[in-house]
């Protein structure tokens, strides 16, 4: 299971989810900025939805007893 990264655009319209890794190197070049915490969403600084590619997902949320789990879905890929 890979962990994901939410991403917004400047005008805060959600775009791809990244890798941790690429997150931090997206903060430590100033591209991007901590937007929330939990989740963990990044703002950038130099991106807006019209120059981007952004395929489907969507955000399935597992309401449990005591946590509730979230899980980006990516409706292009079939195992």
């Amino acid at each position: 299971m890979t962990q994901s990264v939410f991403v917004l655009d400047t005008a805060r319209q959600p775009l791809d989810p990244c890798t941790p890794a690429r997150a931090r190197h997206l903060l430590k070049q100033g591209r991007a900025a901590v937007f929330r915490r939990v989740p963990f969403t990044v703002i950038l600084h130099d991106r807006t939805l019209a120059e981007s590619v952004v395929h489907a997902h969507r955000l399935k949320i597992d309401p449990g007893s005591k946590t509730t789990g979230l899980a980006i879905v990516d409706d292009t890929r079939v195992l």
